[in-house]
């Protein structure tokens, strides 16, 4: 009995201190995770400081003429310059699975980076290309595509571009059994396309959530929607053409993108 009550007590001391040492690893990559961010919000303080508008908008919006995005956007005036956005909205960003690293029978795990050869004389040169989704969660999204020969400047040329291409889009509680005020949903049901895909959302009732794939999940979670229902056809597996019709079906939410196409 007595070596019996020993074990026990040997576990018991272990398992506190693997508890300690696992706390110890979390808060440690907590602090690294906040020094990250603060670091990033830092160099872009720095850098907006630091920026030289070249054309009218970006002027205006430097000397605090232009307040609001929607000014912009409702006008339908062009943006040429990432730093018209960073400075009028909190943008917030996120990577779509758009490749496959390499496995065995083709069982590679996704990833933000889709890998491309081409052959020349000197060997093949390989390409990197990603996709990039950006929003302030409070309606307004953005996405863009980019492609480099390695990896971080494609990432880079992709969010600046999903900045240039910000959207405005509408939501209300516009569900048949639900009666609250807030905006969660869309205000009626869209249909979006892209090649074969076809991407149907639906307004659902507060509580629902998104009941939609996995990458239109990072879209409309940036976009500012809680709860909707979804109804896709076509290839989906072309990641490509599934963004693009989620998005092509939230920019007919608002009526001054009817016009214009995607």
């Amino acid at each position: 009995m007595a070596e019996e009550k020993k074990e026990i007590i040997k576990e018991e001391v272990a398992e506190e201190i693997i508890g300690k040492k696992m706390e110890k690893e979390v808060s440690e990559k907590g602090q690294k995770e906040l020094e990250k961010e603060k670091k990033e919000k830092t160099g872009e303080e720095d850098a907006l400081a630091s920026w030289n508008p070249k054309t009218r908008l970006g002027k205006e919006v430097k000397e605090g003429k232009i307040k609001d995005i929607d000014e912009i956007l409702n006008e339908k005036r062009k943006i040429l310059e990432a730093e018209v956005v960073d400075s009028l909205i909190d943008v917030k960003s996120d990577m779509i699975f758009i490749g496959q690293s390499k496995g065995k029978f083709g069982g590679g795990k996704r990833r933000i980076w889709r890998q491309t050869q081409k052959k020349t004389k000197e060997g093949n040169v390989p390409v990197f290309s990603a996709l990039a989704i950006v929003g302030d969660e409070n309606g307004h999204i953005g996405f863009g595509t980019g492609k480099a020969k390695e990896t971080l400047p494609a990432r880079d040329k992709a969010i600046r571009k999903a900045k240039l291409n910000l959207l405005k889009i509408n939501r209300k509680c516009s569900s048949f059994d639900c009666a609250c005020s807030e905006p969660h949903t869309i205000p009626f049901k869209v249909t979006g396309k892209s090649g074969s895909v076809r991407v149907t959302l639906i307004p659902a009732p507060q509580g629902t959530g998104l009941v939609v794939g996995r990458e239109l999940k990072k879209i409309l979670k940036l976009a500012g929607i809680k709860d909707v229902y979804s109804k896709t056809s076509g290839r989906k597996r072309t990641t490509f053409n599934l963004i693009k019709a989620c998005i092509n079906a939230l920019k007919k939410t608002n009526p001054i993108y009817e016009k214009t196409k995607i």
